[in-house]
């Protein structure tokens, strides 16, 4: 297949590396261009503008940073008129109502548009073994398979255009909840004095245990947040999302308005960048 893949950031890279190790011809572009050194020399080719690197593939893949970045680089003056034809299928996470807005933007310019969230982050990027879940006709998901096959062993339909993107954010809500809760609990047993390990033990025990608790410990006990594979900026990012997607489907976004109250100030202490288990720090300033 002839894939342009659009944004090589954390996750875009190692996607773009997937195709062409699967066979695929891959036209790569990124706003910071230095971002596509190394696919390069790796026989990816880079195009020096969006319209550019639509023109030259059948199949479009996004992986940018939000729904704006994906509207500015597909539907601008130059990009638009080379929508025509293509397939264009965003694996960024969006707003459910944005990813029906961009569909029927793209299918005005002539083009296709479908989804595939992704669960996993850049180790599974690198291995092929993300969680795919699609969002398309039952059309569109038998074609895409052959592309999506490159990122992960079991794609999943999930329903149409929004419905992907609806399940991706309740997937990554679970992610900012839990991680605040543990981070509280944590907080809590430590200001008390209880075992740290002791408190594990009974909590791996339990019916209220999940592996992540686990994976994100070690760094909120040695506040080592660095060499994210999912920071503090992106996961705000979803809260907002998630909130927003709440709000329009007559849900009480209460709690993603605490979650993101608590990972704003993580911002305003410069950890925006830092491994999204930082938020820890916020809700106990003293526990490193």
């Amino acid at each position: 297949m002839n894939i342009a893949l659009i944004g090589t950031g954390l996750m875009g890279e190692p996607l773009a590396r997937r195709l062409m190790e699967a066979g695929h011809r891959v036209t790569v572009w990124n706003r910071s261009p230095e971002k596509t050194g190394a696919l390069a020399g790796e026989g990816a080719r880079v195009a020096a503008y969006p319209n550019e690197a639509l023109e030259e593939a059948d199949w479009v893949v996004t992986m940018l940073a939000n729904a704006d970045a994906i509207q500015g680089v597909l539907l601008n003056e130059r990009s638009r008129g080379a929508l025509a034809g293509r397939k264009v299928v965003n694996m960024a996470t969006i707003g459910p109502h944005e990813a029906r807005s961009l569909r029927d933007r793209v299918e005005e310019a002539g083009g296709s548009f479908m989804e595939c969230t992704v669960l996993g982050s850049i180790p599974e990027a690198k291995s092929g073994r993300l969680i795919l879940m699609f969002g398309g006709t039952e059309a569109q998901f038998e074609e895409a398979r052959p592309l999506l096959d490159a990122f992960g062993p079991k794609p999943q339909h999930i329903g149409e255009v929004g419905q992907a993107a609806a399940l991706k954010l309740a997937m990554n809500q679970l992610i900012a909840g839990l991680t605040t809760s543990f981070a509280l609990s944590l907080g809590l047993v430590r200001r008390e004095g209880l075992e740290v390990e002791q408190f594990m033990e009974v909590l791996r025990d339990s019916a209220l245990y999940a592996p992540t608790f686990d994976k994100k410990l070690g760094r909120m006990l040695e506040g080592s947040f660095d060499n994210p594979n999912f920071p503090v900026a992106h996961l705000l990012k979803d809260v907002y999302l998630m909130e927003d997607a709440a709000r329009k489907d007559g849900l009480d976004p209460t709690l993603m308005q605490t979650i993101g109250r608590i990972l704003e100030k993580a911002e305003m202490e410069g950890l925006e960048k830092a491994d999204y288990s930082a938020l820890y720090r916020v809700i106990d300033p003293n526990g490193e």
